[in-house]
Formats: C-alpha cells, structure tokens, sequence
C-alpha cells in the first residue's frame, strides 16, 4: 500500500474512533454542511427516489450548499469529490469528456439526467455528457446506485444520476457570485426565484471562460502539435415555470440552453482543434396528487444537442503548411419522448407502480460516418411494493420492464429490492434483477470506409446484478455501510470484428461474460458541532472470463472529506482526499498501467456579514501539485513515426476566488 493511502487510511480511522467517543455526549444542530437527504414534494417523479431507498436501493445526494463551499466549477468536480462508489476522471479539466466508473461499470453504463430528462449521448455511448454541466445551476444531485432499468430503463446498469436545477421558492430568493483562478479562468453565475399566487418560476445563467493548462506532459508534445493549452468558453441559461391549478395538479415547464467552445488539443499534428456546441433540453410536466391514495405524473421532453468540430493540423512534409482535417463537419442528435406513471396505495399493506415510456431520437455525424438515422422505444412497466402496514420492519418491492425498440430485439428486466431494519439501528438491504443497455448509433449504424461499421441487428447488453448491504445508524452521529455487488454482462459489444474485404473493424455481440464484483465501505460522521467527516473505500474486480481488468475501471478508490464549521464564528474550511488506485487502459502495444495517485484538494470560506449573504470562497485544488495521467493514448513521433504513450492530465495546482451573494 503507498504511503500516501496509509496516512489516509490511518486518518480516516481515527477519525471514525473520534465520532464514536464524541457520539454519546455531542448533540449535532443544523449547518450550512448538512445534507437534504430526503426532500419530499408530494409528487410521483421528485419522490421516487424516496420510495426506492425504502425498498432497497442506495440514495446519496449532494446539495447545493456542499458545491458552493467546496467552489466546484463544473458537475463533474463535484461528484467526483462527493459521491461514494463514483469514479469520475476528466480528461483535462473542467468542461471536458470524462471516464466514469460506478460500482465496477463502464463509462456507458451509466444513465445521466437533468430534470428527469435522459442527456445520454445517443450517438456515442463511451461520451459522457458533463461537458456541458456547470455546477452553479445545480438544487441537488441525486445518485442511485445499483441497476435502475426498471423505472428509468436502457444504461441504468449501474446507476442513474439526477442533476436537480435550482427549484421553485414561495418567497424572493436569488444570488449570483464571480471569481476567477491561476489558469486564466473567467466565472459569472446568477439566479432568481419567486412566486405569485399559484405561480412560480426560476430563472438561472451562467458563463465560465478559461485559457485552461498544458494537458500533456512536457515530453508528450511532439513538435508538429502548436495547440499547447486546452481552454473552453461556456454559456447555459434556463427557466422554470409552474402553475398550480388546485392543490392536487400542477403543470410544470421547462427550458435550458448551453452553447459554447471547447478545445480538443493533441501531442501530434494539430494547430487548433475544437468543438462548438449548442444544446437545448425542453420538458413540461403534469402533476395530479388528488390524494394519498394515488400520485400520477406525465412527461414530454426534447434534446437537442449539435456540434460542430474543427481540425487544422501542422504538415509535418511542408513547414508552415496546415492540412484542414475538418471544418465546422456536424455532429449531433435529437432525443425526445413522453413518459407517465401511477402510483396506486389502494389497499392496506400494497403500493403499485404502472407506467409507460416512448423514446425517440435521429443523429448523424459527419466526422465517423453515422448517416441520418432514427429509432424509437417503446417501454412499459410495474412494480408491486409492501409497506410497514403489512411487514413493520421491512419493505420489499419487485418489477419488471419490457422494451421494443425498432432496432434490434425486445428485452425484459426484472427487479426484487428490500430493506430490513434491525435493532440497535442497524439495517439489511439487499437488490437482485437484470439490467440491459441498447446498442447507441455509433453501434448500430456507423459506417466510416476507413474505420468501422455497425450492425443495425445487434442484441442489447444484458446484465445480472446482485446488491447486499449492512449498515447502522449510531445516534445520528456515525452512519456506515458495507456493501458487496455483483454483477455478469453477457452480449457484451464491441468493435472486435473485421471485414477484411472493406477493412472495417465491425460491432458485434463479442462470447464470454464480463464479471464485476466488488465492495464499498462508507462512513459519515458527526464527529462534533463543529465537524463532519465523511469517507468511502471502493473495490472493484471487473473483467471478461478472467482477462485483464476493463479499461479504465480502477481497482481501488478512496474518498475522503472533513468540513470544519464552528458555530458562531464568519468561517469554515473543507479538505478533500481522493485517492485512485490501479487503472488500466488499451494502447497500440496492449494494456498499460496509470493511476496510483492521491490528490488532495482544500477550501475556505469566510462570511461578510452576520446574515451570511456575502461569503468569499477560495479553493486550492491539487494543493500538492500532484502530476498524475488522468487517462491515456497513443500517439506517433515525428522523428520517425514509432508510437508511444502519452498522458491526458488531471488538473494542476490552481488557486480560484470567489464572491458570492445570496439574498
């Protein structure tokens, strides 16, 4: 074990020991650090998390309170600080692809959403949508682990994550803040709420502007790449609004815009590289709550999301020559559909959940060859679940979910959850079922003469999972969870297929089965009025019939986070540990090896007035300038065209202020 991990270890003992000594004699009040674990609205869709923790599955949240005194710039930051079981790896900073790994997964295992609304790219799957995110727009983020295909259906194979605008108030309530960082950074971010009558809305805006850093080591650049920084400039603006028409229905609407510029330097050939996005998500919503007997809700939403991408490369042949690689080519899809369920408690004892769900979407792009295809979904669902009317002490809850898409074969999932509460505060919650993730466009109909072709009869990925957890509650001041997961991908896809009359790599349903299995251990501490610790270990054994480990799935992580608070003083203070274990990922000779790092990072805030309205924030991220590939590639050199490895770098040290006024 490094030494770094040991010292971590070590502290995250001690503290553990502190809080159970401290826990008998310290009576923890409410603070600016606390945790909105459970917010419930009344209405199906906000409150189904609720109802899926009490039958088993994991919920964590992270407000909007921990992002601002942690001054996280973009989504991505604050979950990868934040959540435990998450990894979460940007390529080079803030605004940019990331590599995600939950409970053993892949990076497309993962389903991603805002408001309810899927933001999955549907062109790529392995291309993560947080490029877009900032953190400023953000009410709370909720995070369920475990396979969600039941309720939220394709690429919720190990978890759906929920990212919450700012929501509606009954009172004016507004804020906005500035600052800037050592890496030539830019932010502005503001919002305001209010309600008249049976009326609300919420208007939110932000625009975060970087030079950024060197993404690559010294000796990773190639003389023919002049690109030697990779900044991003983005812009998103929203709007909600709802009308009560009783106290039982609501119409709910809303509308986000992003539009921006992000850089895509390489170590080889390029002059200038970039993306150009706009993206549009569109929702409205009906709410019907008549009584507590029956919640009922129907969705409609658009995706809009297009991209341009620019490529001018340096002639290696002809100096001062640059070759045009792409200009302005397209890229992008449209995502849209409807969805609507019931809940039903109308006999003792029993809830049902009936709903249906139609997915629709079209994408080209011109850079891979995807011409202009479309496909749909259609989707129905139940789940039957008991309450402590029938059962005191536990909740189980089963399902299943059957799609047809118009692509590719059908398929059903099922799903059993319970939670058994035990006495002296501990817990049981257990999670079995099947999970599936349909094939994306890249899969089904990419056909590139010089690259790949898809298969437009490819059969979904099919997963079993198994969750099990024990976990307890120590007078509200420790709480603590041991959790084993388990989980078989058969029909797995991949581009291992080859068509040697076209010389095209094909996508197939590859034999064998991937295994993950794996465990997670987390901890959260009242250690006093003034401190709360938190911390989480994460294993991950995740390969294909005893191969390598899958590409950038890490073996281990550690998270670990302690906020210091004293009451009644204009201060506070945040640290933040995250550690990464083993990593690795396919290269031009075969696998290779990066991570083993630890990155440390720290925050502070000091309060202006005694209303706490104007906080000053500073962040000191990477505080050790710890230099570590965040991920890697494959690149030629010039001087005689061999490859080697190159690495994608994680932020560097950087210092970012900020002002913040709350009113």
């Amino acid at each position: 074990m490094p030494s770094e991990l040991r010292a971590v270890c070590l502290s995250l003992l001690a503290c553990g020991l502190c809080a159970g000594a401290c826990a008998a004699d310290t009576v923890a009040t409410p603070t600016d650090t606390d945790l909105q674990e459970v917010v419930v609205t009344g209405r199906l869709e906000e409150d189904l998390p609720i109802d899926l923790q009490k039958y088993g599955t994991r919920v964590d949240t992270v407000t909007a309170i921990q992002i601002r005194n942690s001054g996280f710039i973009d989504v991505a930051q604050a979950l990868q600080a934040l959540t435990p079981g998450l990894y979460i790896s940007p390529k080079s900073g803030p605004f940019d692809y990331v590599d995600v790994s939950f409970l053993g997964s892949r990076t497309e295992d993962v389903l991603w959403l805002v408001d309810g609304v899927r933001i999955n790219n549907r062109l790529y799957g392995g291309t993560t949508p947080l490029d877009t995110l900032p953190a400023s727009m953000v009410e709370r983020i909720v995070i369920l682990d475990g396979p969600q295909a039941l309720f939220y259906g394709t690429q919720s194979v190990a978890g759906a994550i929920n990212i919450i605008t700012k929501g509606f108030s009954d009172t004016p309530d507004g804020g906005f803040s500035v600052g800037g960082d050592t890496n030539h950074s830019k932010h502005l971010d503001g919002y305001f709420r209010d309600s008249f009558g049976s009326q609300h809305f919420v208007l939110f805006a932000s625009d975060d502007q970087s030079r950024g850093f060197q993404p690559f080591r010294a000796q990773d650049f190639q003389p023919s790449a002049t690109q030697r920084d990779r900044g991003y400039n983005m812009r998103t603006a929203g709007a909600k609004y709802a009308i009560d028409f009783t106290d039982a229905l609501r119409l709910t609407a809303t509308a986000q815009h992003s539009e921006g510029r992000v850089d895509d330097p390489q170590p080889e050939f390029v002059s200038t590289a970039f993306n150009q996005r706009d993206e549009d998500i569109f929702s409205a919503k009906v709410d019907y709550t008549p009584n507590q007997q029956v919640q009922f809700f129907a969705k409609s939403y658009f995706h809009d999301w297009r991209a341009h991408y620019t490529e001018f490369d340096n002639d290696r042949e002809v100096p001062g020559t640059l070759d045009v690689i792409d200009d302005h080519d397209f890229w992008g899809f449209k995502d849209y559909g409807a969805d609507a369920a019931v809940k039903l408690a109308v006999n003792r004892g029993f809830e049902y959940y009936l709903g249906t769900d139609y997915q629709a979407y079209s994408g080209r792009d011109a850079v891979l060859v995807i011409q202009q295809q479309s496909e749909n979904v259609h989707a129905f669902f139940g789940q039957v679940a008991t309450t402590s009317d029938l059962l005191p002490n536990a909740n189980l809850a089963a399902g299943f979910r059957y799609n047809d898409p118009s692509a590719g074969p059908s398929a059903t999932v099922w799903n059993v959850s319970g939670r058994f509460d035990l006495p002296d505060g501990l817990y049981v919650r257990a999670l079995a079922g099947t999970s599936f993730r349909l094939p994306t466009a890249e899969e089904l109909f990419a056909n590139d003469p010089e690259n790949e072709r898809g298969d437009p009869d490819l059969k979904p990925e099919r997963s079993r999972n198994f969750n099990l957890s024990l976990g307890g509650d120590v007078a509200q001041h420790l709480k603590w969870e041991v959790s084993a997961f388990y989980r078989d991908i058969t029909d797995l896809i991949s581009f291992d297929g080859f068509d040697a009359q076209t010389d095209q790599s094909l996508a197939e349903n590859i034999p064998g089965t991937v295994h993950i299995r794996g465990a997670e251990f987390t901890l959260d501490s009242t250690v006093s009025n003034d401190i709360k610790a938190t911390a989480s270990y994460t294993y991950n054994h995740a390969r294909q019939d005893g191969d390598q480990q899958i590409a950038r799935v890490p073996i281990q992580q550690l998270k670990a986070m302690v906020d210091y608070h004293p009451a009644g003083h204009p201060f506070g203070a945040t640290i933040d540990l995250n550690y990464v274990g083993k990593v690795y990922q396919s290269v031009w000779d075969g696998f290779e090896r990066y991570g083993n790092y630890l990155v440390v990072d720290l925050a502070g805030r000091v309060f202006l007035d005694a209303a706490r309205h104007q906080t000053i924030t500073a962040q000191l991220q990477n505080a050790f300038d710890k230099q570590y590939a965040s991920s890697i590639g494959s690149a030629e050199r010039d001087s005689d065209g061999s490859n080697y490895t190159y690495w994608n770098l994680g932020v560097p040290l950087t210092f970012e202020l900020r002002y913040n006024y709350q009113f």
